[in-house]
């Protein structure tokens, strides 16, 4: 075979590329030794860091790209992408089957219903319409209310409701104190009222703390709906608290509360007849207006509830395990390094993936859905979870946080200042530091990236 010749020109704009490329993986080098790697704060951590260049089809930047880390919410990264694929552009809300005298519902596990952040309710217009009773299929549901490798003494935190098949408010109660003062107090002493109400009102048991705390708060008993308040501050304070769903048996209380009985809402007999046919849906809500604050605020509810709602689709049944293995094996196939994926939100500490599978994923969601819907989709500088991030990188950066003990990371997209988008995925893992501490590395690091890269 003849040797290649280039003209001198061509030879020269070839090695200036080469230089070019050399001159930036050099000082992103320089850059991530002293502003991440030697850091006194994570000197002794794991970290791993990929940035690529999409248009180049080039990696600028790898420093243990290929190792397994728990990702916690950057998990939330692929979720999106697989409820992006796989639940169309509006969200099934519930399929119902005419029984002639009754309707029987199928739950499509859509988290949208009845939560106070959604004033839009199509299935509840639909429900309020039924003058006939209403039974509740649940023969499709396969998994738990808590995810594996989740923090078990978690389970009244805010950040952790129930799954179930058909979620209502958000599975959880937001309890609110407030104060009014009495005319004529008995005690000079004893001046207010305090009134203490949840939201919704429901099949809860309320007993109330000794005396008062520093703050209001609001425990609730493991496996049963008992919840326990203390009166404190501020005299106006809320706290959400997730609820028991029993499936979905609170679910139907709250139902036949909101409704007064009519219609009834009931679950329907284990072994009872299903009858032919797809059923008709009723659509709920865009996905879009799912996703957006799954992704700001790092919604573990609506990531758990987009999961299995995809179960759904690819497997007709509400198993998160199943949906996993279909979705590895087709819509993620190409993934660099299978992943041990666990959960939809990260929660779960059995989630293992590498940066080299978040970038793919992010170069796939740019490919197939577009900078301007992501744009949309994922906070940037000033906003929802990267509300601390510098200002200068605002409308310049969108990413996902992602935060356990331990476990910190950052990923998603850079514009730079010669305007080109770079990937980027820094996961830390055993630091012993804060959480703080490392973001503001990664802050530095993404500075000199949007100035150089």
């Amino acid at each position: 075979m003849r040797p290649l010749r280039l003209s001198r020109p061509v030879a020269v704009l070839v090695l200036a590329a080469c230089l070019s490329a050399c001159s930036v993986q050099h000082r992103l080098r320089n850059s991530a030794d002293r502003r991440l790697l030697s850091d006194s704060a994570l000197r002794h951590a794991h970290v791993g860091i990929a940035v690529f260049d999409p248009e180049g089809r080039r990696w600028l930047y790898t420093h243990g790209s290929d190792r397994y880390f728990v990702p916690a919410s950057n998990t939330k990264i692929v979720t999106c992408y697989a409820a992006l694929r796989h639940l169309g552009d509006t969200l099934d809300g519930i399929v119902w089957h005419d029984l002639d005298t009754a309707l029987l519902l199928e739950p499509t596990g859509d988290p949208t219903l009845l939560h106070p952040d959604f004033p839009e309710q199509p299935v509840m217009a639909f429900l309020d319409s039924c003058r006939r009773p209403v039974y509740l299929d649940l023969s499709a549901w396969r998994t738990t209310p808590l995810g594996s490798g989740w923090s078990w003494d978690d389970y009244a935190a805010s950040y952790m409701p129930e799954r179930s098949p058909l979620p209502v408010h958000g599975n959880y109660v937001t309890w609110r104190q407030s104060t009014a003062r009495k005319e004529h107090p008995a005690d000079p002493a004893d001046t207010v009222d305090v009134f203490i109400t949840g939201d919704p009102e429901g099949p809860w048991e309320v007993d109330f703390g000794p005396g008062r705390a520093g703050r209001f708060t609001v425990g609730r008993d493991r496996d049963r709906n008992r919840f326990v308040l203390t009166e404190g501050r501020p005299p106006g304070g809320a706290v959400d608290v997730p609820f028991v769903t029993r499936g979905a048996a609170t679910a139907l209380s709250l139902l036949n509360e909101r409704s007064g009985g009519r219609p009834t809402f009931s679950a329907w007999p284990a072994d009872g007849p299903r009858p032919p046919g797809a059923g008709r849906g009723v659509r709920s809500v865009a996905t879009d207006a799912l996703l957006r604050p799954l992704m700001h605020r790092s919604d573990n509810f609506f990531a758990e509830q987009a999961l299995l709602m995809v179960s759904r689709r690819l497997t007709g049944v509400f198993d998160e395990s199943a949906a996993i293995d279909r979705l590895l094996a087709t819509t993620f196939a190409g993934l660099p390094h299978p992943p041990r994926w666990a959960d939809g939100s990260g929660l779960s500490r059995y989630n293992l993936f590498t940066p080299e599978d978040i970038i793919w994923v992010l170069d796939r969601m740019r490919a197939d859905v577009g900078m301007d819907r992501l744009r949309h989709l994922l906070p940037t500088a000033g906003t929802g979870t990267l509300g601390s991030l510098d200002r200068r990188l605002e409308g310049r950066v969108l990413a996902k946080t992602g935060t356990l003990s331990g476990v910190v990371a950052l990923s998603g997209y850079l514009r730079t200042r010669r305007d080109r988008w770079l990937l980027f995925s820094f996961l830390v893992n055993n630091h012993r530091t804060t959480a703080t501490a490392v973001r503001k590395r990664f802050e530095a690091f993404l500075l000199d990236l949007y100035e150089r890269g």
